[in-house]
């Protein structure tokens, strides 16, 4: 009797496969050697490219029996496979982190699904067997749909699945007719599985990964299990092979087995085929695999049926490691690791989350340059290719299973009420909870990378993920299980084999760890880089050099969830949450990356590169420590290169011989001679490639470490005298090439004129706010500090209250060589409040600016103490001695190096989403803003104050906080001068409350001052 598809189970969890075949392993195989070598893959049939389709909203309004064989749809619609629906004009993309997409929209209960909107995608593709695939068994795989699929083949019912995230292989040969046949296929945005596919994500639909026929020889390996695993002592290995096997007769025949290593034969063997097939060798001492050192071995299998012929060639790479649990401790043969992680949606802003091999490919070799060493793939399986890539560029996986329902872990926190909590307890939704676990397992297990299996995310505790973690130790015992929610719920502590926790706070993981070391310890998420963040993420990298229990984390996340779109005059930009109309959603929660939706590095990378280096350099005048965090490699494997620069310029270069062992430190003498001559001096140790890696080529740098020191100099002297010019309304200072005028009746600097040119387009003024990051908004900020930003717009010189008008006097007070014009500026706050700006006009055109206020306690710190400038937007030059090259600020500051870096003002306007306070640059020892003839202003730092803060954009703060897209600013018409004694940090800890450290808070406990020297150039 023939199968009929029923739509009504798609409610119940329960069913969530039907006629699916079983998971397998995700190995190659080929006709011939040759086809092996060629990558042409005889038994496949790709059918990627366009597709029949037809869109409905709801199941109602689908077109019934478009299966059929007498109904045309060859006059449908064209759609591009593998994509999603919303990326090819149906429906929108929508981003909701922990609400369910639906809510607001339908009321509905765990399970069910909702009715009134739940897009049905209608596939239909015509297609002819090839002639090499006929007379065969046909089969077809699905490698991923979004979130249930039905087909059909010629109009019979051929079978149903559910887990987006791993692949849906179906059997075809029964239902193939001789010429064209109709494959027709229907996919539901949202299923009963949906309430378990709540990730923070873009919400899509269809079929979005590759789609392909298959065939299989007369004998064939289904599935091959691979397991590469040295002894304690490292020098023996035990090699495993077991082959599950197939064939249209009982399965006779050989396999011929060689493990080769860079073409050195290690095992050749013959082995009887049955219905399956196990063998184990021993394998002297093993080369080990690790992401310093991705070592593989090549592994090919040949199967020839009871004639001799071949029937298929399967190539596989293989990598020895031992990862386990010992006194309580990850360690990767036979050492504690540290992960350097993050997490990483698979996302394209073209393209959704359909990924391609170039987009992948740059996304390891970013991580690998930036010395990131291992990936979470949040929240559910990548594609195939990532883990094949993972082994062989050299990165730790944790594989996370397909389940996050913090939409109803959320509501339960909230009423107390845990009854709707999916999966939980409850039995319905084990038997796919279970089938999900399988799926990735079988299809990854053979991956060296992979270090350890999750069971998912941000789903509370509970019974059914303890099974799915037990699941996977009968699976698999050489690898570990990880799950996060039993923090919250502890009834089933031993679900995860470390302690996993979210943004827990440094001094939180040490107190945890002071009352309970029983497993390690680490961060599956934290140092959440949402816009401008990251701030303290050193904090928690050096944890990881005190205690032996915290092991590294992984930071949230890797690539901005923003997609290209174009605004209404046609200019693109990257849109996120709620752009696309859509609602419910969480509007620019989508964009947390460390890299841009465009996959280029934000200016957070710089931070993390520096944390995550495996070599310290602890860098003095005369000598270095080297000491060597790389669990497997001496550090002669790269090139030590010394520099020395005076007043930021290069005088000295050298190399350093190194030979550090794994885990040693050593101290040498620097190669480089005492310096005599006064100036700032920088000396800089870094380490090289010293060839090409598939990452990097040569002479990409893995690590620093850099030392400054002073030789005192003479201050610079000023022997010209200035004329003063003393009217009613203004006071005017002359010098030979410049010409000042402050303002009674403007109250402030209104002129600086230098070789005849006006620099300045406004009064210079005080200013205490910056443009709110996102952090800032999640804790609060602007509310808490709200008097600044009133402070900065709305300060005057005229006298407050009864005497409001009344005009201030000006004085200058003349000296040998400057003038000095001071004014009073009154602070529109609550209590009142006041500071003072005095220039001192020198001779030789500059002006020594000093910004200073006495504390009002009530008021407490602010965000910003420095003054800003407005120049035309023609001195769009910028040349600095400061950190850099990327932006610093006062937590997130260890990456960047002392030199001198130039860039455009346009430059320093980092792509965060929403425009925030961005492109500061901290221990600014000099600053030049110039135009293209390198005409300009000069702002320096004073001895008496030290470096300062400085900053070049194309808007003041306002401007920027204005703004929720870059397309919202206003025309450029001014480059901003902020120039400061300090900025308070960005954070980091989290996006929605944690607050900036303490120690990066601006000290108002005693009076402020701040001074700095300007002039034309």
């Amino acid at each position: 009797m023939e199968r009929e598809f029923d739509y009504g189970k798609l409610k119940d969890p329960q069913y969530f496969r039907d006629g699916r075949l079983d998971a397998h392993s995700d190995h190659r195989y080929y006709g011939s050697v040759l086809d092996m070598e060629a990558d042409y893959e005889e038994f496949k049939e790709s059918l990627n490219g366009l597709w029949k389709f037809h869109y409905a909203r709801n199941y109602k309004s689908a077109v019934r029996g478009f299966e059929k064989t007498d109904y045309c749809c060859k006059d449908w619609d064209d759609i591009h496979v593998p994509a999603h629906i919303q990326m090819e004009g149906y429906d929108v993309p929508q981003y909701a982190n922990v609400q369910y997409p639906w809510e607001g929209h339908d009321e509905i209960e765990p399970g069910e699904i909702p009715e009134y909107f739940n897009p049905v995608a209608s596939y239909v593709k015509y297609f002819n067997v090839p002639e090499r695939m006929k007379g065969r068994r046909l089969f077809i795989s699905f490698q991923g749909a979004e979130s249930g699929l039905a087909l059909w083949l010629n109009g019979a019912f051929v079978g149903y699945s559910e887990d987006s995230f791993t692949p849906s292989e179906f059997e075809l040969t029964d239902y193939l007719v001789e010429g064209e046949n109709k494959l027709s296929a229907q996919v539901f945005k949202w299923t009963a599985s949906s309430w378990c596919e709540d990730q923070d994500f873009y919400r899509f639909s269809g079929i979005y990964r590759d789609v392909y026929l298959y065939t299989v020889p007369d004998v064939h390996v289904r599935d091959l299990k691979i397991c590469a695993i040295p002894d304690e002592t490292l020098k023996k290995a035990a090699f495993d092979i077991r082959m599950e096997m197939i064939s249209q007769e009982k399965p006779e025949g050989k396999a011929v087995i060689r493990l080769t290593k860079d073409g050195s034969k290690i095992i050749e063997e013959e082995l009887a085929l049955g219905t399956e097939v196990s063998h184990s060798w021993t394998v002297d001492e093993p080369e080990l695999w690790s992401a310093e050192e991705p070592k593989l071995y090549d592994l090919t299998i040949e199967i020839y049926n009871a004639a001799g012929e071949l029937m298929e060639v399967i190539p596989e790479k293989v990598g020895f490691r031992r990862f386990e649990m010992k006194d309580h401790i990850m360690t990767l043969n036979g050492r504690r690791i540290v992960f350097k992680g993050v997490n990483r949606h698979e996302f394209s802003s073209v393209s959704g989350r359909y990924v391609s091999e170039a987009e992948l490919r740059k996304d390891l070799e970013t991580m690998k340059r930036s010395n990131i060493n291992a990936i979470r793939t949040c929240h559910y399986p990548d594609g195939s290719l990532i883990y094949r890539l993972c082994d062989e560029y050299g990165l730790y996986l944790i594989d996370e299973t397909n389940l996050e329902s913090h939409g109803t872990w959320d509501t339960a926190m909230m009423t107390g009420d845990k009854s709707r909590v999916v999966p939980n307890d409850r039995q319905e939704w084990l038997d796919m909870m279970l089938d999900r676990v399988n799926s990735i397992y079988q299809r990854d297990k053979n991956h060296a990378s992979i270090l350890i299996w999750s069971c998912g995310n941000e789903s509370y505790g509970g019974k059914d993920i303890y099974e799915m973690s037990q699941l996977f130790r009968k699976l698999d015992p050489n690898r570990l299980v990880h799950y996060e929610g039993v923090h919250h719920d502890r009834r089933y502590n031993d679900t995860s084999d470390m302690e996993s926790q979210m943004y827990t706070p440094v001094e939180g993981i040490k107190e945890f760890l002071a009352n309970d070391r029983s497993k390690p310890f680490i961060c599956c998420e934290y140092t959440h880089a949402m816009g401008n963040s990251c701030g303290a993420m050193h904090k928690y990298t050096d944890l990881t050099d005190t205690e032996p229990l915290y092991q590294g984390g992984f930071i949230w996340d890797y690539i901005d969830q923003t997609i290209c779109k174009k605004d209404r005059y046609g200019k693109e930009f990257q849109a996120y949450g709620g752009d696309f109309g859509e609602r419910p959603t969480d509007y620019n929660f989508s964009a947390n990356g460390i890299v841009y939706g465009n996959r280029e590095a934000s200016p957070k990378m710089q931070e993390v590169k520096f944390n995550y280096q495996n070599i310290t350099a602890k860098v003095g005048r005369t000598e270095v420590e080297v000491i060597n965090k790389n669990l497997f490699v001496n550090t002669d494997i790269f090139e030590c290169r010394v520099t020395v620069a005076r007043d930021g310029h290069i005088i000295r270069r050298a190399v350093l011989e190194t030979h550090v062992e794994p885990l040693g430190n050593e101290t040498y003498n620097l190669p480089i001679p005492q310096e005599t001559l006064a100036g700032e001096y920088a000396v800089t140790v870094s380490f090289h490639l010293r060839q090409d890696e598939i990452w990097a080529k040569k002479g990409h740098e893995v690590a620093f470490g850099q030392y400054v020191y002073q030789i005192e100099k003479a201050e610079k002297v000023c022997s010209n005298g200035v004329k003063v010019i003393r009217s009613t309304h203004n006071i005017g200072v002359r010098g030979t090439h410049f010409e000042v005028m402050f303002s009674v009746l403007s109250g402030g600097l209104v002129s600086y004129k230098f070789a005849g040119k006006e620099m300045l387009r406004s009064i210079p003024k005080p200013n205490f706010w910056r443009a709110p990051v996102d952090n800032d908004w999640g804790n609060q900020m602007p509310a808490r500090y709200a008097q600044w930003k009133i402070a900065s717009m709305y300060l005057t010189d005229k006298a407050m209250g009864d005497e409001l008008f009344k005009m201030s006097f000006l004085e200058a007070q003349e000296g040998e060589h400057s003038a000095t014009v001071s004014f009073t500026y009154h602070l529109c706050t609550i209590p009142k409040a006041k500071c003072q700006v005095s220039y001192e006009v020198f001779g030789d055109g500059r002006v020594k600016t000093t910004l200073s206020y006495d504390p009002v306690k009530e008021l407490g710190d602010m965000p910003e103490f420095g003054m800003m400038f407005k120049l035309d937007a023609d001195y769009n030059h910028v040349k600095w001695y400061g950190l850099g090259p990327a932006e610093t600020y006062a937590d997130r500051k260890m990456g960047g190096k002392l030199g001198i870096y130039e860039n455009l003002v346009e430059d320093n306007m980092a792509q965060y989403i929403v425009p925030q306070e961005c492109g500061n640059k901290e221990d600014v020892r000099y600053a030049e803003v110039t135009d293209s003839k390198g005409q300009g202003m000069r702002f320096q730092a004073t001895s008496e104050n030290g470096p300062m803060c400085f900053s070049a954009l194309p808007y003041t703060p306002h401007e920027l906080e204005n703004a929720m897209h870059p397309f919202e600013l206003p025309q450029v018409h001014y480059t901003v001068i902020r120039a400061s004694k300090a900025q308070m940090g960005i954070a980091g800890d989290d996006s929605w409350g944690s607050k900036t450290h303490p120690e990066y808070l601006l000290d108002t406990s005693k009076k402020m001052e701040f001074s700095f020297w300007f002039c034309g150039i």
